[in-house]
């Protein structure tokens, strides 16, 4: 992977905001499991911090009290929580990024412990240089049309990047069901009404599995976490090193 800088930088406009629950469908608690005695959680936000931009970031959670939990290891790690519907998660977000004022929203799910910060920054910088609504490393387009794709980075490493505008337009005129469940599909089946963008990485790692929907990912990652360096921040390139090494696959 490349990486370009310009001389954007986040501000306490761009939020980045982490989507988390305790009661996921194939894994319930996991963001709250425990590797090394912190959290999934944990390492979400350790991975974002290691931005270059410093983002401001917001664990986006529901009002069930069984998210309590997820709110108080939040606020112990200084990292400012917003409490919204269960099910229109993208109420949830339109609602989050209104309260903390912000302009540009990168999303990230909370099962994503190797979250690339490298790649946050990359995503948010040709954000803004493109002159788009919306950028993601999970859709491409073909000809005419946009559909989703891995774009060869390892399942688990999904960032999206869009404007608050984009986000309120999707918020305003979406009323499937399925859509508000999920926060970027109006936009990203929609690309007559908003202008999109990918990136793709140099090397196809699309086969490799760092996401934790499962028990045998939780297992991987605990394995992964405790074969690299303690209270460190893992790059793709690292991850995928490990998992090569150790025949991890």
């Amino acid at each position: 992977m490349i990486f370009l800088y310009s001389n954007f930088s986040i501000t306490n406009m761009t939020l980045v905001i982490i989507q988390a629950r305790m009661d996921s469908t194939r894994l319930p608690g996991k963001v709250m499991m425990k590797i090394r005695e912190k959290p999934l959680l944990y390492y979400v936000i350790n991975q974002i911090r290691g931005s270059r931009f410093k983002p401001n970031i917001i664990v986006a959670t529901t009002n069930l009290s069984n998210d309590d939990i997820i709110a108080s290891f939040s606020e112990s790690q200084n990292v400012e929580i917003f409490r919204g519907s269960e099910n229109d998660v993208l109420d949830r977000f339109y609602q989050c990024t209104k309260k903390f004022n912000g302009n540009t929203i990168v999303r990230i799910c909370a099962d994503s412990p190797f979250i690339d910060y490298n790649l946050i920054d990359e995503c948010f910088t040709k954000f803004e240089e493109s002159n788009i609504d919306y950028l993601s490393n999970t859709i491409i387009k073909h000809g005419d049309t946009w559909k989703e794709d891995q774009n060869g980075y390892p399942l688990g490493t999904s960032v999206e990047v869009f404007s608050f505008r984009t986000l309120e337009k999707a918020w305003d005129e979406s009323i499937n069901k399925f859509e508000r469940e999920h926060v970027t599909e109006y936009i990203t089946k929609h690309p007559e009404k908003f202008r999109l963008g990918f990136i793709s990485n140099s090397e196809d790692l699309s086969s490799y599995r760092i996401v934790v929907d499962f028990q045998k990912d939780f297992d991987l990652t605990q394995k992964i976490i405790g074969g690299l360096p303690p209270d460190s921040r893992y790059t793709i390139s690292q991850v995928i090193s490990f998992l090569k090494k150790f025949e991890c696959i």
